[in-house]
């Protein structure tokens, strides 16, 4: 994190700066595409997002790291402990986890509600005990805890122009399509891991099974219809995309250019699949550097001309309410931020 970032924030207990600042180590480090999207959010609010995402990566570690000679006894000790930092954390506002601490002290100038983390750890554990998901409904109720959330969390740093309720469905589906965008991809990795996140019924459809997945990912052959299975589910995704859409002119007009770059980003993602036949079994589909690098140009002169707007009405940038934005000066003690009402909207 740097000391920018931190001083816009309010952050000032060197403790907690050093925190936040592990919790961006471990965003540039694991998340290239929203690591750079997050560079085109106001200072003030980077730290958060950091924070948010951090915690998200620091958990999916512990039940995916395929570098990790942990058993399976040890992961499931390991997100025990997690959660049950969390839940102090949470609740007294500190933790001696840095991770922890920055998502807690998040959590609470940001008055997050504590079910959306709740919900997130309730996926984190299935992972550990569930290998496959018979149909897209059953998938898609894990995502409500290892995506959607993601997206509700957010919306508070964000800010809305509309009531949150309207932008939060369209915020819980931007998740759910990054991540789908993710299991697409990762379709090999996550086999390697006893995973298959792509609904059976699905593969089923095309005649596709475990075995099959298996074999071409071993042989490095392709087939025809694990070709067109994976079509399917890219189709299915773009769909959910087109959900997500909507949701992004309800952003507050600063934070819209990060979170529109990571939707073009992820979107060039299901791009570089198809344009690489389908080949997530053998290879990891990879944006070229040269899109990336357009689509970020393209965010920041969008981050300046709403900079401007702004500054020549005389606007402030919102949040939901003016009532709603933290600040340096006025930020609550975490152990009065415990004391709000969780947003309706965010549950």
């Amino acid at each position: 994190m740097t000391a920018r970032e931190l001083d816009s924030a309010g952050i000032t207990d060197p403790a907690l700066r050093a925190a936040y600042t592990h919790c961006r180590q471990l965003n540039a480090r694991h998340g290239k595409t929203y690591f750079l999207a997050t560079r085109l959010l106001p200072v003030e609010r980077r730290p958060a997002v950091h924070a948010l995402y951090g915690f998200a990566r620091w958990a999916d570690d512990i039940v995916d790291d395929l570098d990790s000679t942990a058993t399976a006894d040890e992961r499931a000790k390991a997100l025990h402990l997690l959660q049950t930092d969390l839940e102090v954390g949470l609740r007294k506002g500190v933790s001696t986890d840095p991770v922890v601490a920055a998502l807690s002290d998040t959590a609470a100038r940001y008055a997050i509600a504590p079910e959306l983390f709740t919900d997130f750890m309730t996926s984190m554990r299935l992972d550990l005990e569930v290998t496959e998901y018979p149909r897209y409904a059953d998938l898609r109720n894990y995502m409500h805890g290892s995506a959607a959330v993601i997206g509700l969390q957010m919306l508070p740093v964000l800010g809305t122009v509309a009531p949150r309720e309207e932008a939060a469905p369209h915020a819980a589906a931007l998740g759910v399509a990054f991540q789908l965008t993710n299991f697409l991809r990762d379709v090999g990795e996550d086999l390697d891991r006893g995973r298959v996140y792509l609904p059976m019924d699905l593969l089923a459809a095309h005649g596709v099974d475990r075995a099959l997945l298996r074999w071409s990912r071993d042989s490095g052959r392709d087939d025809r219809r694990i070709t067109a299975a994976l079509r399917d589910a890219t189709s299915l995704t773009r769909r959910v995309y087109r959900e997500a859409a909507p949701g992004l002119p309800l952003l507050a007009p600063v934070s819209r250019p990060c979170i529109r770059t990571a939707f073009v980003l992820y979107g060039a993602i299901l791009d570089a699949i198809a344009r690489d036949g389908f080949a997530v079994l053998h290879r990891r589909a990879v944006v070229p550097r040269r899109r990336r690098a357009a689509v970020a140009c393209d965010g920041l002169a969008r981050l300046a001309a709403a900079r401007l707007r702004a500054r020549s009405t005389g606007a402030a940038v919102s949040y939901a309410t003016e009532a709603d934005a933290p600040s340096p000066s006025n930020r609550p003690h975490p152990a009065q931020a415990r004391t709000r009402q969780p947003r309706k909207e965010a549950v």
